[in-house]
């Protein structure tokens, strides 16, 4: 069972779907214990960085993410919100990546939205997808390139297009909207 982490934010549904493709079995819930207790835990996101972490408070869910030993995967805002702070609305996050998470430079087109190529995967995640892969991304602040970095995109400049540290994955874009290549990602997060 998977749990899909439930916060009013955006793209539940679509990351439901997509499992469901997979023949993969998951639920959308805010209950911690039921989340404690699955096999995986997805946190996607769509929305802005300080209200969402302000749910995420409200429901205790900021707290019980860090702790959490099984794999899970962070999507878009959900891998920004696992990072140490980022500049939309000043927020605070989990710092479980001990990143910083920046606005694109406002003088070039934001967000990044479209289809994109990511380069130098280093995750056992990216088994079986080539270099140089197209992914879709919609974005406007990215993570910075770190000692966690598995995968580098070049939008502007280069940024972390996803992370790893132990039992904690994060994508910046969203496998659940990028075919083929999306799905093996899915794939190889529900074998890990």
């Amino acid at each position: 069972m998977i749990a899909i982490i439930k916060y009013n934010g955006g793209n539940v549904s679509s990351v439901q779907n997509a499992l469901n493709r997979l023949d993969a079995e998951s639920i959308i819930t805010d209950d911690l214990e039921l989340i404690k207790n699955t096999d995986k835990v997805i946190f996607p996101g769509v929305g802005e960085a300080s209200s969402t972490m302000k749910i995420l408070k409200e429901k205790g869910l900021d707290l019980l993410i860090p702790t959490l030993k099984q794999p899970v995967l962070g999507i878009c805002l959900g891998m920004q919100l696992m990072c140490k702070n980022n500049e939309e609305g000043n927020t605070v996050g989990m710092g479980i990546f001990d990143i910083n998470v920046k606005k694109f430079p406002s003088e070039n087109i934001i967000p990044h939205m479209g289809w994109n190529t990511i380069s130098d995967l280093k995750s056992t995640i990216y088994s079986g997808i080539k270099e140089e892969s197209d992914v879709y991304f919609v974005h406007s602040f990215y993570c910075e390139l770190s000692e966690n970095t598995t995968s580098v995109c070049d939008y502007i400049l280069p940024f972390s297009a996803s992370l790893q540290k132990d039992n904690f994955y994060a994508m910046q874009f969203h496998p659940e909207k990028s075919g083929k290549i999306g799905s093996q990602l899915l794939q190889n997060f529900l074998k890990l």
